[in-house]
C-alpha cells in the first residue's frame, strides 16, 4: 500500500504554497504573450508517434512515452511542444498567407534517464511565430523572452544567441558524414578544446577551416564575437549566418535588451528540425537553460505547408526553481480566511460567508469541534490568510 502513495521516478505532486506560486507566475508570464498579440492554442496531449518521428527531428525514438490506442496505432505522450504546434498550424492556417502568432502553456513529457535530477514531465509555456522569416521575427521572439524573464522578476540573466547555419556550413564545407558530425557536434556542445583538436588530427582539412573548427567551442560572449567570427572563415553560408546575428543585435538594440544578450557559435542543439537563430536563456540557481527557442523554417514542410517559423519555450519549473534559489518573491493572492461558527449560528454563520464571497473574498466555513488554537494551527499548516471566529452580533470586517 506505502508504494501507491509515491510517484514515479522523475515525475512529483506540486501543493500548497508552491502550486499557488506556479500558478502565479503562468499567470504573469501569459500577460507578456499577450501584450505581444500571441493568441492560445491548446493540442492534445498525446499524439501520433509520427508527429514526433525521426524525420521531424525531434526528440529520439527510446526517449518518447508510446502506447497504443485500441487500432493498433502508436501514441506518444507531447515531448515537445513545437511538432505538435506546427501540426495544427498546418491544419487550421493552411490557408493564411500573413504571420500567426500562437502560445501555448502544458506539460511535456521525456522517458530520460533521471540525470542532474531532471524530471520527466515538466511545464513549458512558449511562443511560435508562423509565417515570417524576417529577422524582426528573431529578434521579437528574442525580446519577448528577455521581457518574460524580467517580468517572472529576475535580475541577473542571459539569453544566448547562436545560428546553426554557421556550424552546418562548416559540417558541409569538411564533407563530415552523419556519424563524424555527431560526434564533433557533442564535443563543440561540451566545450572540449582539446577533443575538437584530436577528433580532427584524422582529416585532411585546409588550415582555415581546421582553426574555424577548433575554436568553435571558445566563440562565446558579447558582441564582438560576431566580428571574430567573420575573420575565421570565408564560407559564405557561414557568414551570412554572422551577418544574420548582427542584424538582430541591432534591432535587439532598439528593443532595448542588449545588456541581456551574449552570443555563442559553439551552442548547438539536440533538435535537428533547427535552422537559424537559436537562443537559450540562463540564470543562477538551475543548472539548464530556463528559456529555449529557435528558428526552424523547414519543420511546417514535413505536415504540408512550408512555411519559416520560429519560436520558444519557458521551462516553468527550472524558472520557479531558480527564483527560489535567488530568494525572489513570486506574488501570490491572499489565501482564503477561516470562519469557525458554533452550531447556533450555521445559517448567519453561512450567509456571512456568502456575502463576503461575492465581495470577491475566499472564505472557508468550519462549524466549531476543537479550540481556537487548534484551528490556528490548522490555518497556519494550510495556508490561510488569518483564522476567525464569527460573532452573529457583529459583521465580520475582512
Amino acid at each position: 500500500m506505502d508504494r501507491l502513495l509515491h510517484t514515479p521516478d522523475g515525475v512529483r505532486d506540486t501543493l500548497n504554497d508552491e502550486c499557488q506560486k506556479k500558478q502565479s507566475l503562468e499567470r504573469e508570464l501569459h500577460k507578456v504573450l499577450v501584450s505581444f498579440g500571441y493568441r492560445d492554442l491548446e493540442t492534445p496531449t498525446f499524439e501520433f508517434f509520427d508527429v514526433f518521428g525521426r524525420e521531424v527531428g525531434t526528440t529520439p525514438s527510446q526517449e518518447l512515452y508510446k502506447f497504443f490506442d485500441r487500432e493498433g496505432n502508436t501514441l506518444v505522450l507531447r515531448p515537445d511542444f513545437t511538432p505538435s504546434i506546427a501540426r495544427a498550424a498546418s491544419k487550421y492556417f493552411r490557408e493564411e498567407d500573413k504571420a500567426v502568432r500562437l502560445c501555448y502553456q502544458g506539460n511535456t513529457f521525456i522517458n530520460g534517464g533521471n540525470y542532474q535530477g531532471h524530471l520527466k514531465e515538466t511545464t513549458q509555456m512558449g511562443a511560435e511565430l508562423l509565417g515570417d522569416e524576417s529577422p524582426e521575427a528573431d529578434a521579437e521572439l528574442i525580446a519577448m523572452s528577455v521581457e518574460l524573464l524580467k517580468k517572472a522578476g529576475l535580475q541577473e540573466f542571459q539569453v544566448s544567441v547562436g545560428h546553426v547555419g554557421f556550424f552546418k556550413s562548416l559540417m558541409k564545407e569538411a564533407g563530415f558524414s552523419e556519424e563524424d558530425e555527431a560526434k564533433i557536434r557533442s564535443l563543440i556542445t561540451m566545450k572540449n578544446f582539446f577533443g575538437v583538436e584530436e577528433f580532427l588530427e584524422s582529416f585532411s582539412l585546409n588550415e582555415k577551416l581546421k582553426k574555424a573548427l577548433i575554436t568553435l567551442p571558445e566563440m562565446f560572449g558579447s558582441s564582438e564575437v560576431l566580428d571574430r567570427a567573420e575573420s575565421l572563415t570565408d564560407n559564405e553560408e557561414a557568414l551570412a549566418a554572422v551577418k544574420r546575428l548582427k542584424e538582430i543585435y541591432e534591432l535587439l538594440k532598439i528593443y532595448g535588451v542588449e545588456k541581456y544578450i551574449s552570443f555563442d557559435f559553439g551552442m548547438l542543439n539536440k533538435y535537428q528540425y533547427y535552422t537559424g537563430v537559436i537562443f537559450r536563456g540562463y540564470t543562477y540557481g538551475t543548472g539548464d537553460a530556463v528559456v529555449k527557442g529557435g528558428r526552424y523554417d523547414h519543420l511546417l514542410a514535413c505536415f504540408g505547408k512550408p512555411s519559416p517559423s520560429i519560436g520558444f519555450a519557458v521551462v516553468v519549473d527550472q524558472l520557479l526553481s531558480a527564483l527560489g534559489r535567488q530568494k525572489i518573491a513570486v506574488p501570490v493572492e491572499q489565501g482564503p480566511t477561516l470562519l469557525i461558527y458554533e452550531k447556533k449560528d450555521r445559517t448567519s454563520a453561512m450567509m456571512e460567508a456568502n456575502n463576503l464571497r461575492k465581495q470577491g473574498c475566499s472564505v472557508v466555513l468550519m462549524e466549531k469541534k476543537d479550540t481556537m488554537e487548534a484551528y490556528e494551527a490548522y490555518g497556519k499548516r494550510n495556508g490561510f490568510y488569518a483564522v476567525r471566529k464569527f460573532d452573529a452580533s457583529d459583521s465580520l470586517a475582512m
